[in-house]
């Protein structure tokens, strides 16, 4: 993908590769010893599954991009394969992760800026959607999950702050 004549597919790349960034970092700060950890709200998720379920998170971009390239990305199907949302441990979900980004880049390679209005059909919506309104679903999706992994951490007691959670430029 050339940067100059794809500028929408970069940004969105990056945007996306932030949000992986600093959630990994967030991971990465999780007490070793509090990953059965939940809040006191009823039906709250503990630690290590709201991990399992950004993994969940993640493999909905590779869904998304194998099924607007499906010739180029097949491989992709594989990624099927591995489990998520589940009880993962911090050192399994950042070796995932690294894989989930990987392919994401692969994917975006093949993304052209023309693309992004193009119809894809998912398993929730058979006629399909705009490739665009899948990945924005799907960051949103990662974002908030980021969001309340942060949450966690700060009801943790872990000394979280916005330099956490986001990425300033400048």
């Amino acid at each position: 993908m050339d940067g100059s004549e794809q500028r929408l597919c970069a940004s969105l790349l990056l945007k996306i590769q932030e949000q992986i960034d600093r959630t990994i970092h967030l991971i990465s700060l999780l007490p070793l010893d509090q990953t059965n950890w939940k809040p006191a709200i009823a039906g709250a998720w503990p630690v290590e599954m709201l991990v399992g379920h950004l993994l969940d998170c993640l493999a909905g971009f590779c869904a998304v991009l194998a099924a607007a390239e499906p010739e180029h990305l097949a491989h992709f199907y594989e990624l099927r394969n591995l489990q998520v949302n589940h009880a993962c441990s911090p050192s399994e979900a950042v070796t995932r992760i690294a894989l989930y980004s990987a392919r994401i880049d692969e994917g975006f390679a093949l993304l052209e800026d023309a693309n992004l209005d193009a119809t894809v059909a998912t398993v929730f919506v058979e006629h399909g959607e705009p490739l665009l309104t899948l990945l924005l679903g799907n960051l949103e999706h990662l974002i908030n999950h980021k969001h309340q992994l942060f949450t966690y951490l700060k009801e943790m007691g872990v000394a979280v702050s916005t330099r956490d959670l986001y990425r300033f430029r400048g």
